[in-house]
Formats: C-alpha cells, structure tokens, sequence
C-alpha cells in the first residue's frame, strides 16, 4: 500500500519531522509512504525520503492564480498514478484543493489532517476561512494533532487523534552533551532561553524578542537561541539590531542536531498567536525542561506536567519573571526520563497510524 502524503515541502520544521519520525518507524514493507508537495525546489528531507523508498513529487504552488493550472496538474497526476487509494493532506485549511481534486479524480480515501488551532492572516486569509467551511465536503477521514485542532477544522465531525510523537531517544537530557554544546557556542554560565519554530507570523518571535530585550537589561548573562528559518527573518534581525542585541541573540537557523540544542537551554519559550499541538513543546520536554508557552498553545501539549501557560495579554514583566524562576538549576536528567512511555513516542505511537492506515486498506473495494 503507498500512501500519498500532501505537504507544502519537506524542509525541517514541525510536521514534516514528525512525519519522518512516522516514515522511519512504520512497516515500509507493508506501507510506503510518498510526498507530495507544494514547491519546486528540494527540501531538506528529500534524499532521505528517498532512499527508505519513497517517491517525491513536486505540484504548483497554492496561488489563487496558479489553481487552473494546479487542478489541471492534479487531474493529470492521479491520472498517471493509479497506485494511490489513500491521500493524506496535512495542509490544514488549504487542505480542500488537493482533496478537492482528490475526489474528482475519484480516490476513494481522503483524509485531512489538522494541525492548527487558527490561519495565518495573510492574503489567502479569505480563502483559507472559505476552504474551512468546506474541508468536510471533499474530506471522508478526519485526523488531527489534538482535541482542540480536530475541533478547530472539522466542528462535530469525528476525527482521529495521531500524536506528533517523536524519536525520544535523542532528546533525552545529557549531561555532557549539554556541557560540550555550550562551550561550543560560546554559553558557559549563560542563561539560555530557547525557541524552536518556523520564523513566521504565528510563533509571534517579534514579542519573544521584546520580552529578551527587557529582560537582557536586568540580567546582562542571558542569552536567547532562535533556532529555525522563515519569512520574518529579517524583520526579527532588524528588531534585534535596533536594540542592539546582535551579540545575544543567536540565530542559528534550520538544524539537523536540535536534539543536541535544546541540552544547552535553560527554559523553552513559545509566545504563539495559535499552535495545534506544537511538536518542538514535545521535544522539549523529552528533554526536561521547563516549556513555557501561551495561552493560544492547548494544554494538551502539557503531558509532562513541566509546562506553564501565561496570557499574551499580560505584561512582560510577568513574562520574564516566569522566565527568571528558570535560573535555578532542578534534576532535568529525572524529568527527562519520567515522560518517555508517553503517547508522543514514536515507538509507542506509530502503531496506531499504522493500524489505521491498514483499516482503510482494508476497506477499499
């Protein structure tokens, strides 16, 4: 059975590492995963999809102007490609076009998975509300991060719970791994406030940046890593020059040892307008810290009783003393090892997307 996976691309963000966290564990001789995704360049998952046997297919981008060119793609894609019974789309509400074209092409399964709690407010801001309302007409399977997700995109429908579960075993906190990473970074005897996500409208970096000039005036020893890429990037360097805190703030871009980056922090920080069940809160709490996070991120995330949840609507001066209580050092080693027979093991949780695969295997005629 090869299963089609529907994505923007398969760079290293969130959903696409746990996607993989999912490939590398499921039973490829059984189920073949292949991706299809949204831009015309390689992304940073790519040769690995490829060599665990997966394929890689690159569609139009998702602009209103591009979507006569795009159905007509897709129409001659499923066309070419009979192999596909199983589309899974983890584009949230964009969700509908694949899925749309999914059910012309008369593919008998289309599952839309949710991975939000709200859109981003740009240009297709419209559309996306439009495609919301509609997601259910072109969908015949619901999954969703968390309760709050499914709800979000689906209303009353039922959906399926798939955990953003991931490779525990390289987040587990070290000790000498934590030594060697901030010596080598320049962090010994820095207090280091941390942040893992897409440089982007919804992870609301420009208020994180705010809260760390403030806090940086009382505390000339903190230092904050914003680990990851996007379209804010500039902006978020420029804020940072204008306070004068180039020294500081380390941008460290997108990473293939952030397992090894969250050992160097002292507190995870994640100030976001919207999140659905953010998979980097998880992997920091595999790795024992403290995760503080919105009140916009669901409390489902919280499966380690490690997590604190503050209004954005308060000020930065709560803010930072939440962050400041972070300074005294606690046992991470205990708190790491207590989570790791969670639901967001990947050892544990890729049985049930694979089970349920097979279900709908089992159902097409």
């Amino acid at each position: 059975m090869r299963v089609l996976q529907v994505v923007n691309d398969m760079h290293r963000a969130g959903l696409e590492t746990m996607l993989m966290n999912y490939y590398r564990n499921i039973n490829r001789e059984d189920i073949q995963f292949d991706f299809l995704t949204h831009r015309a360049y390689k992304s940073d998952y790519d040769d690995e999809i490829i060599s665990l046997g997966g394929k890689m297919y690159y569609a139009p981008r998702l602009y209103p102007q591009n979507y006569l060119q795009y159905f007509k793609w897709m129409r001659t894609f499923f066309y070419d490609h009979p192999e596909y019974q199983i589309i899974h789309s983890h584009i949230d509400t964009m969700s509908y076009l694949p899925l749309l074209a999914a059910k012309k092409a008369r593919i008998p399964v289309r599952i839309a998975h949710s991975h939000n709690t709200s859109i981003d407010k740009d240009f297709k801001y419209p559309l996306k509300q439009f495609f919301r309302t509609q997601i259910t007409s072109v969908a015949n399977e619901y999954c969703a991060c968390g309760q709050e997700a499914g709800k979000f995109l689906f209303g009353y429908h039922r959906f399926k719970v798939i955990p953003n579960a991931i490779e525990t075993d390289q987040f587990v906190y070290n000790e000498k791994n934590r030594n060697d990473v901030r010596k080598k970074l320049k962090l010994i005897d820095k207090f280091v406030i941390g942040h893992v996500g897409r440089l982007s409208y919804q992870k609301n970096h420009r208020f994180l940046i705010d809260i760390f000039e403030e806090l940086y005036r009382y505390d000339s020893n903190a230092r904050l890593l914003l680990i990851g890429t996007g379209e804010k990037e500039k902006e978020l360097r420029d804020r940072v020059h204008h306070y004068g805190l180039d020294q500081v703030v380390y941008f460290l871009g997108s990473r293939d040892d952030v397992n090894e980056l969250y050992q160097a922090m002292d507190v995870f920080v994640m100030p976001s307008f919207f999140e659905g069940i953010p998979v980097t809160g998880i992997e920091a709490q595999f790795s024992g810290l403290t995760c503080l996070f919105s009140d916009k991120v669901p409390k489902e995330v919280n499966f380690s009783g490690n997590c604190k949840f503050i209004s954005l609507n308060k000020k930065k001066s709560e803010w930072i003393l939440e962050i400041m209580k972070e300074k005294t050092f606690e046992n991470r080693a205990a708190k790491s090892q207590k989570v790791t027979d969670s639901c967001y093991n990947i050892k544990n949780a890729y049985k049930i997307l694979e089970r349920y695969y097979k279900e709908l295997g089992s159902q097409i005629e």
